[in-house]
């Protein structure tokens, strides 16, 4: 029987990402509670199609009843051109680097040969940094695939805060998120390798993991998740990097706020599940945590 491949940390968080609601969907939307207080915890996704405008009546209410949103990035407050403006100098290589020099031959003719399919000549990103070029290439096929960030939930929720006037935090700033990636500059290669073999048989290595979301099961979720956190020198990293360390982050900063303030968290899916994932936390921190 041949062995189910490791599944990439870094392709499952833009994979999900891209996942849309539809009438059968459930949304992994939780209430928590402590001293009286209630809040809410939301798994969005970032990216979506036209079938996920309009957020789903037990989301909409739960903004309502709460009296700040709290999201990963307030990407609502930043226009393109500020969002460029701070990103680019980030995703850029420095001190003579480049995207030939980071890469090994066989992942830069890769590239190459990819770009090259797509008539672009990938020398424009010659100084761009291997994990900015891979977040390039993944929005040319989620968008040849019809998906957008205009029609994602974070920014729906967004939206309909400002609607009902209701005020909007961040548990990070830009900055912050996109140097995340700098933590897995090392480990390049293996992203790039990974992310290559999924996304050329996107339908066979993630259609039970497309399936398992819109149908908020939790176990199969939990299941491709250890797939991708193995005890491998890249899974231990991209969990730490990518996830942990922002969770134990978010939690120090929400705990103190959520036995006395109604918050609406809308945060990416996979910051919810096992052990360092935020609903365990916060069940380890006192608060009742129930799946609405």
């Amino acid at each position: 029987m041949k062995p189910i491949p490791r599944i990439s940390y870094f392709f499952i968080m833009v994979l999900l990402t891209v996942l849309s609601f539809n009438s059968l969907a459930t949304p992994a939307l939780y209430k928590i509670e402590k001293n009286g207080t209630t809040s809410y915890l939301f798994g969005t996704v970032h990216v979506g199609d036209a079938s996920v405008k309009g957020l789903p009546e037990n989301i909409t209410q739960a903004i309502e009843q709460s009296n700040e949103v709290v999201v990963e990035v307030d990407i609502s407050k930043l226009t393109p051109f500020e969002m460029q403006q701070r990103s680019m100098p980030l995703m850029m290589l420095k001190n003579g680097k480049t995207l030939q020099t980071e890469l090994s031959k066989q992942n830069y003719k890769k590239l190459k040969d990819y770009f090259a399919k797509k008539s672009i000549d990938i020398a424009m990103f010659n100084t761009f940094k291997p994990w900015a070029v891979m977040v390039t290439m993944m929005q040319i096929e989620f968008q040849n695939a019809g998906f957008s960030d205009q029609t994602g939930i974070d920014k729906q929720v967004l939206a309909y805060a400002k609607e009902q006037n209701i005020k909007i935090s961040e548990l990070e700033t830009l900055e912050q998120q996109l140097q995340m990636f700098d933590g897995m500059a090392l480990l390049s290669n293996e992203m790039i390798e990974e992310t290559f073999e999924q996304l050329a048989d996107i339908n066979t290595y993630f259609i039970k993991l497309v399936n398992a979301w819109k149908n908020g099961d939790m176990d199969t979720l939990t299941e491709y998740y250890n797939m991708s956190f193995d005890d491998s020198n890249y899974g231990e990293i991209s969990e730490q990097v990518m996830l942990v360390s922002r969770n134990n982050k978010w939690i120090e900063q929400l705990v103190p706020r959520l036995s006395n303030e109604k918050l609406f968290i809308a945060v990416g899916a996979l910051h919810l599940p096992e052990q360092h994932g935020l609903i365990k936390q916060l069940k380890d921190k006192g608060f009742s945590v129930t799946r609405l």
